[in-house]
């Protein structure tokens, strides 16, 4: 993972699964709760009583229909073109503001489900053929208090007031956009591959104001149409708008269901015609140039790189894309992880160009074992280093019910590996309310001279609505590779079912198998010739408590098996007691039984291999993390008890300290003590962040990382001015070291200093 702050904040979405964004203290045996719909991550005061209670307001809301018994029905608001342009300074006194449409209709999402909010809001929209327009007045009883403290463009913003958009053009409940603005008028966003997932690293351009007042904050966002992928014959867009109060732990919403707020979840946006997109014409040049020093060799490059990103509107909702020389070098650098099991760790993909439309190539349900495309694979060695992509071309989009996407690049030839052409396929109709059914196909090897095909189809289904107050999900997936000189089983497949609910029992189940010879070159797989089966069940209380918000216990049970019939690993992880309270502090206490069958033997660490045997081990532990909302944050964990036939005892430490708006500073550290028969061995990752913020266009970020397994010491930093949505400068430097122990002994190994600028030319 690589994000700035290794808190790892996740943006407020209630119900929404941030993809590549970890849970803050989650220690190794921890995987995501995904049975149940997480929005920990903004437990809310009860809503106070004040004289800007909405229960104050009018009932008669301009332009929309309100639903004030079935909130399950979709809330509908009409939306008035506008003859001007309002002025984006975040105050909202255009005269063109007057002719918007009044959203007032608002209700908590947390923590109560549709309770009354404790502040007003109110939200304005109205289009042009150019943009729509979005505002906010979200008063506030105690202005003072209002958290920003968010400088940085495109950072997440989990412990700041925000004011946040969902948008669905297609109206098909399946994807969407997520746009986030904080007082600051810092932006971030975010792409939805399926309703209830995240992407928060696609980068789109649009434009923001707010300003902090004597009653509460306002906002004001112009989104260009230009920006977004939909169907200028459908009138009707999926939409809504909520607002958090980060002291209080409150997120109020206009659509939401069993405190869920996707695209699912939305209401309906009417009257959007004579959408204009320009000529659909995007030109992004690129430039790059700097100094690139290996102390090794005593060799230093001059580098001069130029790219070029042409990016074309075929319609208003089919794109595309042609790149020469890609350019990855602003990309933020990958979070570090020790691996203590046999098999490959998963980086998410960061790059612009990949992330673009990425909801279309997503597969199955799969977010890691078996996906059939992961754009890593590409312009990335073995071994993490980068390959020159020289011209790549993808066309994504929607064309009536029919989801499209098709990549197609050229990779330069590494080491022994000769220049190669990839391509993925990717089709799926939609079918069913917010279902769909699709195929596959994926060609090419970037890693060898060999050929690599994969074709699978799949099944997605998704009910927000089940038995009245939950949500009903369901994938059923086929694959298989064609590899030459592969003889054995390439073929794998698979199928999940899962009950989610913010409130009381959800659960899940999955199925999969994977074959021996399964291999997707352009994909991720990391343990095949298995089958694996996995049960998750979870029950969460809120309790009417003066300083708990809610009781939550998980358990997560799996067992893995070979194709012939043999145990190769069960587990069984159980999170009986998680307390949060109001302030969004939270402590659990974990339990975690492995069984690990080993018939090779496995090399753990440097001079330590585990022989075969069959390995029953039993750990214990407990975790504390404040709420990100804090000026000082730190979070505690601790694990500890057997591990194969030794003992492991892992700690992690960090915190987070963000004193104001302009500076930030976060530390993490990881370590485990192993003791084996085989040999005693520790681990240690240390994470050091330290970003500061000049101004919401000017910001400089830090990051340090050491390993013990490496014994390396990377240096990460970026200087970026950000002039404009669209427009970005970056002084990158990166600095390698070799490290005899704990940032000692250092031998600096590679460099480089990068000057990087970029701009959109939209036509």
């Amino acid at each position: 993972m690589a994000q700035t702050d290794p808190a790892n904040e996740t943006p407020v979405v209630p119900g929404v699964t941030v993809i590549s964004q970890d849970a803050p203290g989650a220690v190794s045996e921890q995987e995501e709760d995904a049975s149940v719909d997480q929005d920990e991550q903004a437990p809310l005061a009860e809503p106070e009583t004040t004289e800007n209670s909405q229960a104050a307001m009018p009932a008669v809301v301009t332009g929309v229909t309100a639903i004030a018994q079935d909130y399950t029905a979709r809330k509908t608001a009409s939306i008035p073109r506008t003859t001007s342009v309002p002025v984006l300074d975040g105050v909202l006194d255009d005269a063109a503001w007057q002719n918007a449409t009044v959203i007032t209709d608002i209700h908590q999402i947390l923590p109560v489900d549709h309770g009354v909010p404790s502040e007003r809001s109110e939200f304005y929209v109205m289009y042009d053929s150019d943009n729509l327009y979005i505002g906010a007045k979200l008063y506030d009883s105690a202005p003072d208090q209002i958290n920003a403290r968010q400088l940085i463009q495109g950072q997440l913003m989990q412990y700041d007031d925000t004011f946040d958009i969902i948008l669905d053009p297609f109206n098909n409940m399946r994807s969407g956009y997520y746009f986030q603005v904080n007082p600051n008028a810092v932006r971030m966003d975010g792409i939805f591959e399926n309703a209830n997932q995240l992407n928060p690293d696609w980068d789109g351009i649009w434009d923001a104001a707010a300003r902090i007042n004597a009653d509460g904050w306002t906002a004001e966002v112009a989104i260009p149409f230009k920006t977004l992928n939909f169907d200028p014959n459908n009138p009707n867009w999926g939409f809504s708008v909520s607002r958090t109060i980060a002291r209080k732990k409150e997120t109020q919403a206009w659509s939401s269901y069993d405190r869920r707020m996707n695209p699912g979840t939305t209401g309906v946006l009417t009257g959007l015609n004579g959408l204009q997109q320009g000529m659909g014409l995007d030109i992004i040049p690129t430039m790059v140039t700097g100094r690139r020093y290996d102390y090794r060799r005593s060799d230093a490059d001059a580098v001069i790189e130029p790219s070029l990103d042409i990016v074309y509107k075929f319609t208003p909702s089919l794109t595309g894309v042609l790149t020469f020389n890609t350019d990855f070098s602003a990309t933020e650098v990958d979070d570090r992880q020790v691996n203590l099991n046999r098999f490959a760790l998963f980086y998410p993909e960061k790059r612009d160009f990949f992330l673009q439309d990425a909801d279309i190539f997503a597969f199955g349900g799969l977010n890691e074992n078996g996906i059939p495309f992961f754009s890593r694979r590409i312009g990335l060695s073995s071994f993490g280093e980068p390959v020159a992509l020289d011209a790549g071309a993808k066309v994504t989009g929607r064309i009536g019910r029919w989801n499209v996407g098709t990549l197609a690049v050229r990779q330069a030839g590494i080491n022994n590996v000769d220049p190669s052409m990839l391509m993925v396929t990717r089709v799926t109709a939609n079918v069913l309310e917010e279902s769909n059914v699709g195929a596959i196909m994926t060609y090419g090897d970037p890693l060898s001279n060999f050929n690599n095909n994969v074709v699978g189809t799949d099944f997605n289904y998704r009910n927000n609505h089940f038995m009245g107050d939950r949500s009903l999900t369901g994938n059923l997936w086929y694959q298989q590779s064609d590899t030459p000189g592969i003889t054995v089983d390439q073929q794998s497949w698979g199928g999940q079912i899962g009950v989610n609910a913010s409130e009381g029992f959800g659960g899940g189940l999955t199925m999969q198998r994977f074959g021996d010879g399964f291999k997707p070159a352009l994909g991720f797989v990391n343990r095949v010739g298995i089958r694996r089966s996995q049960l998750n069940l979870a029950y969460r209380l809120r309790p009417e408590h003066d300083w708990i918000r809610s009781i939550f216990s998980f358990v997560r049970l799996e067992h893995i098996e070979n194709l012939e019939g043999e145990v190769e690993t069960q587990a069984a992880f159980l999170r009986p007691l998680q307390l949060e309270n109001h302030r969004g502090d939270i402590f659990a206490l974990m339990v975690f039984h492995g069984r690990e069958v080993l018939t090779n033997y496995f090399r753990i660490s440097p001079g330590v291999i585990i022989p075969p045997g069959d390995y029953s081990f039993n750990r214990a532990g407990g975790e504390l993390v404040f709420a990100q909302e804090r000026m000082f944050a730190p979070l505690l964990a601790a694990f500890f008890g057997e591990f194969y036939d030794g003992t492991r005892v892992n700690y992690r430490a960090g915190f987070a300290w963000r004193p104001n708006r302009h500076i930030y500073a976060g530390l993490n550290y990881d370590y485990n003590k192993i003791e084996l028969p085989a040999g005693n061995f520790q681990t240690r990752l240390i994470q050091i962040s330290a970003n500061w913020a000049i101004n919401a266009e000017w910001s400089w970020t830090n990051q340090v990382q050491y390993d013990n397994f490496s014994n390396t010491i990377g240096v990460n930093s970026r200087l970026r001015w950000n002039r404009a949505a669209g427009e970005d400068v970056y002084l990158v430097l990166n600095h390698n070291y070799d490290a005899e122990g704990t940032f000692r002994g250092l031998t600096s190994t590679k460099s480089e200093i990068l000057l990087k600028y970029t701009k959109t030319f939209r036509y």
